[in-house]
């Protein structure tokens, strides 16, 4: 994958292995796990290497962004999309490092994932969850035009816990033009 998408502030772009050394403190932090389903805790070297190899060989199932902040090149987090190419439709996962929470990135980095999901990928369907504690990631959804379509009950079994998920949907015809 070699495309970049730009926002006002932010660049996504294709991850590189030396974005390692900043990846790990960021993704690393059990914050940022405990609001994500695929992130573990601890989060390994050798995780980040792997994970950085795979964004990079690229697959037809995913695609997937490093975030950084335009004006400073500072990686903040990363974004993608879980790709069902035979039903044109894609699961939205993102992650914003703790020092930069409450600034608007996560939405505004979703919002041109979206964008490019919907106009480039031709996706019809675009669907994203999040836990129930986790209602901030339930306003980015709403920010992004998605609309609850319900929660699955203690569906995720992390650390131990069951939590719910809470679900969220939108079509190529809900997006703004």
């Amino acid at each position: 994958m070699s495309t970049t998408l730009r926002t006002a502030r932010l660049v996504l772009r294709p991850y590189m292995p030396e974005d390692i050394p900043a990846l790990l403190p960021l993704i690393g932090a059990r914050e940022v796990a405990a609001t994500t389903l695929r992130i573990p805790n601890p989060y390994t070297q050798a995780e980040a290497e792997e994970f950085v190899r795979r964004a990079q060989a690229g697959s037809d199932d995913s695609v997937r962004f490093a975030v950084e902040i335009e004006a400073s090149s500072t990686l903040i987090g990363g974004v993608g999309l879980r790709l069902d190419q035979a039903h044109h439709h894609a699961e939205l996962g993102y992650w914003i490092g703790v020092p930069y929470w409450g600034n608007g990135y996560a939405t505004e980095a979703a919002q041109a994932l979206v964008r490019h999901g919907f106009e480039d990928l031709k996706l019809h369907r675009i669907h994203a969850s999040h836990f129930s504690h986790n209602p901030a990631s339930g306003r980015i959804l709403r920010k992004l035009g998605m609309k609850s379509e319900g929660c699955m009950r203690q569906h995720i079994l992390k650390w131990g816990e069951y939590y719910d998920s809470e679900l969220y949907g939108m079509l190529a015809s809900d997006l703004e033009k």
